[in-house]
């Protein structure tokens, strides 16, 4: 931090803010018009979450690239063809005669999202370490809580007035924004530090990524976690909507209360000495909410509040083990930045392109609780392996 001024240090939590929430504007905008599209394009609610299944797909597969192209080329150059990409991608959906093109769209347009989401972890990075680097990315997080807040409620407003199409009209204008904010940025990956070898090199050299096996539990700790989110996240407008009865703008209201709870967590794990520690008691939060959840389905089905108050703490926990696994995994890979990033990155984001279409799959609330269980569990074992890793 010592190293800008405060005045860039500002812009710079900012940038990475706005680029970490790429993630979330891309999956959470639309979301309160997933029911409506089924309609307007005439196909099953199975077919419109494949949308955001290949959303995170191409936010998953475009890191694999963006990361280790970085570490090679620079993080600025790379963030500006990312950028790009997303634009162009963004104003072929808003066009799409089929849903089936919608889709790959969607894919091309998460693959240009993919890189500012990497990148900001990378920058990170870069300039910070340790407890700093917790700090920052607890800060990006908190940030990063902003967007999902906002996004579905203009989503559903924007929807309710225009249409569909006006939402992906402003998140063009927010691609558009960021390759703005690119030329002020300054390179954070000097060139003496840059990978010196082949592309062909870099990209084989991923696996050596895997060798690292706390890097690889903190990955999957994250992973999981995603799991979590994602099955939330993709289901949430139909559980919201049809099986509460609630309108679109209802919806957004709702998820964007919820989605505080993702910045209010981030900033609480901060209070731990441990890093760890954060991750274990968010992971341990997780599966008591989901239990809370699976008892107010049984017991009182109809009940918004039952649904609503565990949800809330499912995504406050969320919170605790989103930054902790960040900061876990980026220090045990800061040889390989990029690579690193990466690999955490798409890891987290494939897990989400799993979960997504499975919610839809029989009575989506209980698909949901079952899928919600399984990662909440597996999470809370990581965690504790995490925990138990020998202080050095």
């Amino acid at each position: 931090m010592s190293n800008f001024s405060t005045k860039y240090y500002f812009f710079l939590i900012i940038f990475l803010g706005m680029l970490s929430a790429f993630g979330p504007f891309v999956t959470d905008m639309y979301l309160p018009t997933l029911p409506s599209m089924a309609e307007i394009f005439h196909t099953t609610p199975s077919l419109v979450q494949m949308g955001l299944a290949t959303s995170m797909l191409g936010l998953a597969v475009g890191q694999i690239f963006f990361g280790p192209l970085s570490d090679k080329y620079g993080r600025k150059p790379v963030l500006m063809t990312a950028m790009i990409l997303f634009a162009i991608s963004t104003i072929a959906a808003i066009y799409s005669p089929t849903i089936e093109f919608f889709n790959l769209c969607r894919f091309l347009q998460g693959l240009g999202g993919s890189g500012g989401i990497v990148l900001s972890r990378s920058v990170a990075t870069d300039c910070y370490s340790g407890r700093e680097l917790a700090k920052t990315l607890a800060i990006i997080g908190a940030v990063n809580g902003i967007a999902p807040v906002t996004a579905p409620v203009i989503g559903g407003m924007v929807s309710a007035a225009v249409g569909w199409q006006g939402i992906f009209w402003i998140l063009f204008g927010l691609g558009v924004i960021i390759l703005t904010m690119c030329m002020i940025f300054k390179e954070s990956h000097s060139i003496e530090k840059r990978y010196k070898g082949s592309v062909a090199k870099l990209l084989a050299g991923l696996a050596d990524i895997f060798k690292l096996k706390y890097f690889v539990i903190f990955t999957l700790l994250y992973a999981f976690t995603c799991g979590v989110l994602f099955s939330y996240i993709s289901s949430a407008s139909f559980i919201i909507q049809e099986h509460f009865g609630y309108s679109e703008l209802q919806f957004a209201i709702v998820f964007g209360v919820n989605a505080l709870g993702i910045g209010f967590g981030s900033g609480l794990s901060l209070r731990f000495r441990r890093m760890h520690s954060a991750a274990l008691f968010g992971s341990l939060g997780i599966v008591t909410a989901v239990i809370l959840q699976l008892l107010a389905h049984l017991l009182a089905p109809s009940s918004f509040w039952l649904y609503e108050i565990p949800t809330f703490m499912m995504l406050v926990s969320i919170g605790f083990v989103l930054p902790s696994s960040t900061t876990l995994a980026m220090d045990e890979g800061r040889r390989m930045v990029g690579s690193a990033s990466a690999i955490f990155g798409a890891t987290g984001f494939l897990f989400g392109g799993i979960v997504s279409p499975l919610v839809g799959m029989g009575n989506i609330v209980t698909t949901t609780l079952i899928l919600l269980g399984f990662c909440g569990c597996a999470a809370t074992v990581f965690a504790y392996i995490s925990f138990k890793r020998p202080t050095a």
